[in-house]
């Protein structure tokens, strides 16, 4: 709740209370005044503004008004002063911007979880980014937070993504995937373990520095392992020896700034009466004026260019090659209905 993060100003907010209320109930006693009058007196004592009495003090309430001011001045001084600190220290911001984004992360779904904020995951989430895909960045240091100006502030989390609660928090219920990126692999194997006990069906990719702890995380329950030295070697290896194809994927995955790319749309998504059907009886390049270029069967198996006569299963893929208007069209015209 937020209102337990509030604690360091119980106590002020009590002292000041309990200072009104001791000056309220002396007046309304001593000198028989109504509450409005009582109140009035109590204020401009308090806070020792010299503004006139309602009417003359009886000798009781002269004296009472001296230990008023004695015993109020520290105790107001004090509470104010820690009242202010905590609006100026940023505290009081920090709060309300937290309760922000625990709201706004409560309303995602199908987001993506970004843990750890080094190289690999401000690739990962500049590409998610271009993809207009949501997502949500958990870091520890919170020295590199000025490195997110080009992000949603109140989708960024500030803690350890190896602890429970952490991963609860950037709505890993609701995710349909998390990318771990942290520099070690002991602590991307914990963030693994963690993630698949508490969202079993979540796509997780890990990111792998050392050979042996591949297997590891995929034991752990990673769907892909990605090592980024490895990759890296092999990709420069490609663009030697085959430049242009290279650069020609790249620009398809979404590397490149033209307008065509490659996307994928899971069978699961389509309408119920689209399953059983033919990639001819679709007629995608005529409705919409993409191309089906690939295509995953329910055993697993990748065909390139796949027959017109293939059937559209439930848990086979499409792969798509058009614009994002296309494709966002295509979704769009045969998404299943919820």
């Amino acid at each position: 709740m937020i209102f337990s993060q509030f604690r360091q100003l119980y106590l002020p907010i009590i002292l000041i209370t309990l200072i009104f209320v001791f000056g309220i109930a002396g007046y309304m006693v001593i000198e028989d005044y109504n509450f409005l009058e009582a109140l009035y007196m109590s204020v401009i004592t308090i806070a020792t503004v010299g503004f006139s009495e309602i009417k003359p003090l009886s000798d009781a309430g002269r004296m009472f008004t001296v230990v008023l001011i004695i015993t109020s001045i520290g105790t107001f001084a004090l509470a104010i002063t820690r009242i202010t600190k905590y609006v100026i220290d940023g505290e009081f911001q920090s709060i309300f911007r937290n309760y922000r984004s625990d709201k706004k992360i409560q309303k995602l779904k199908d987001h993506v979880i970004i843990c750890g904020y080094g190289r690999n995951g401000k690739q990962a989430a500049s590409r998610l980014k271009s993809h207009k895909t949501p997502f949500v960045i958990v870091e520890s240091n919170e020295d590199g937070i000025d490195s997110f100006v080009d992000f949603d502030r109140e989708l960024i989390i500030i803690g350890d993504a190896t602890h429970d609660e952490v991963l609860i928090k950037a709505g890993i219920k609701n995710a349909r995937a998390i990318i771990t990126t942290l520099p070690k692999d002991a602590d991307n194997l914990f963030v693994v373990l963690t993630a698949r006990v508490i969202q079993p069906n979540i796509k997780i990719i890990s990111r792998a520095s050392d050979e042996h702890s591949d297997v590891k995380l995929k034991r752990a329950g990673a769907n892909n392992v990605i090592m980024p030295d490895k990759i890296g070697g092999a990709h420069m290896a490609s663009l030697v020896l085959k430049p242009n194809i290279v650069e020609f994927i790249d620009v398809l995955t979404g590397g490149g700034d033209i307008e065509f790319h490659l996307d994928e749309i899971s069978g699961e998504d389509l309408q119920d009466e689209i399953h059983g059907k033919t990639i001819r009886e679709l007629e995608i390049r005529n409705k919409f004026g993409a191309n089906i270029v690939g295509f995953k069967t329910s055993e697993g198996q990748y065909i390139i260019n796949p027959s017109p006569d293939t059937i559209i299963k439930p848990d086979s893929r499409i792969f798509v090659l058009g614009t994002h208007e296309q494709i966002n069209h295509l979704r769009k015209e045969f998404k299943q209905l919820s």
